[in-house]
């Protein structure tokens, strides 16, 4: 090996997902290798769904992910309910998107104040962090305990709700009790539009790149709802189709599937995918905040995820005000339907980014085939492309501060609870023999 031969290898990433690993190996500055290793077990969830009723579908969904169950109902439910031919009441559309709004309030608050923040303050947590900057961590306690209570006051419970179901809800609730929240998300929403101008006060990296945005295409903001995904350079193809647009692969080096367009090309979903698509449609005082921010768009620098989250923070909040005090209790709970043989899918705007679910159901009412993209596996191949796009800047670097650059981009796209401690481990494998012996 020759003194300009170096491998940088991430050891262990621990998660709330899983393990991985990370390794990248150069010649000068030109990348030879890269991995992205993610070694959990498969978890088979689109194979045990097969077989089980319909109705069961919400509720085994959620356990996918304890950050973000809500985005695996509500696209479980908009592909079992197109498959159906059922269309929600607006009342109802409008209640899952609140309770939408409470799912991307409480995840975003968590990755901003406890998982990202302490990678660009410098702290090895959040905890770490409270210590210095105890009022803004207690901001973000705040914003992340009205996403909770949002999430509970409509799901039942704030971790794996229960009240989502074809059709709509099991219990919706009266005016009054979501009326209960307005005081706390009308201080959440103060302390948003603040951590909008303290994230983009952060240093960022000097890093950008050239991405393929996918997101879903809808005439606000999208969450929960969308007929059409848009694909930046492609333009909108119907979510019916997405699964046409893009091939999920099997690497040598993990057991997560990677996710490409049909033409090879790797792609970014998530919050700058939907900013640089849809900024036009946030709530006024989210696009206000974003505008104060000048934060550049489009956005071509992961590391400013951190802003993108705060802006749909502001927005989510000011979102869930407007559609608590135009509420009106619906006279039905759900609507009922008949089983048939069919097929559909559904996406909605998880908050890591696009969740896709397509589904295959019976006339007996049973699941007879199961495909859920999450957005994580659609990001893997685009974090893999920063990664070694990052790879130049790390040999001018010490060991710890390449360590870092990798953290702070990992957690750029991936909000999980374990990813507040320091999760990686850089070794950096120097061969200078070769060298020296030519001395």
């Amino acid at each position: 090996m020759s003194d300009d031969d170096r491998t940088y290898s991430v050891r262990l990433m621990t998660r709330v997902e899983g393990e991985g690993r990370f390794y990248l190996k150069l010649k000068g500055d030109q990348v030879l290798e890269s991995h992205l290793n993610i070694f959990e077990a498969p978890r088979y969830f689109e194979a045990f769904l097969c077989g089980r009723a319909i109705e069961e579908v919400t509720d085994i969904v959620a356990r996918i992910c304890g950050i973000c169950p809500v985005a695996y109902q509500m696209s479980a439910v908009k592909a079992l309910e197109s498959a159906l031919g059922i269309a929600p009441a607006a009342a109802i559309r409008a209640l899952r998107r609140l309770l939408y709004c409470g799912e991307w309030i409480e995840s975003h608050a968590l990755h901003i104040y406890l998982l990202h923040a302490p990678d660009f303050l410098g702290y090895a947590s959040g905890m770490a962090m409270a210590v210095d900057h105890r009022d803004a961590v207690e901001r973000g306690l705040r914003i992340k305990k009205i996403g909770n209570q949002l999430v509970a006051a409509l799901g039942g419970r704030s971790i794996h709700p229960i009240s989502a179901r074809i059709g709509g809800f099991s219990a919706v609730p009266d005016a009054g009790r979501l009326a209960e929240l307005r005081p706390a998300l009308q201080q959440a929403l103060s302390d948003a539009i603040e951590t909008v101008a303290w994230t983009a006060g952060f240093p960022f990296p000097a890093f950008e790149q050239d991405y393929t945005c996918v997101c879903l295409e809808h005439s606000t903001y999208p969450l929960e709802w969308g007929e059409r995904i848009y694909i930046s350079g492609i333009g909108t193809v119907p979510v019916e189709d997405f699964h046409l647009q893009i091939e999920e692969s099997q690497v040598a080096h993990s057991t997560a599937l990677h996710s490409r367009l049909k033409n090879g090309q790797h792609y970014l979903t998530g919050p700058i995918a939907r900013l640089n698509r849809h900024y036009p449609r946030l709530h006024p005082l989210a696009l206000d905040a974003l505008n104060k921010s000048g934060l550049q768009l489009p956005v071509r620098n992961p590391y400013q995820s951190i802003v993108a989250r705060s802006v749909e923070v502001v927005h989510a909040l000011a979102e869930a005000l407007d559609i608590i005090d135009s509420y009106r209790q619906p006279a039905a709970a759900y609507r009922a339907y008949t089983a048939r043989d069919a097929s559909a899918a559904g996406a909605t705007e998880a908050p890591r980014g696009l969740l896709y679910h397509r589904y295959r159901i019976g006339a007996d009412g049973l699941v007879k085939e199961a495909m859920i993209v999450p957005p994580t596996s659609q990001n893997q191949a685009q974090i893999e492309a920063d990664l070694v796009a990052v790879a130049p800047q790390l040999l001018a670097l010490q060991h710890d501060q390449a360590t870092h650059l990798c953290e702070q981009l990992i957690r750029s796209y991936d909000p999980c609870i374990s990813c507040a401690t320091h999760f990686l481990r850089l070794a950096i494998d120097r061969d200078d023999t070769a060298a020296d012996a030519g001395r």
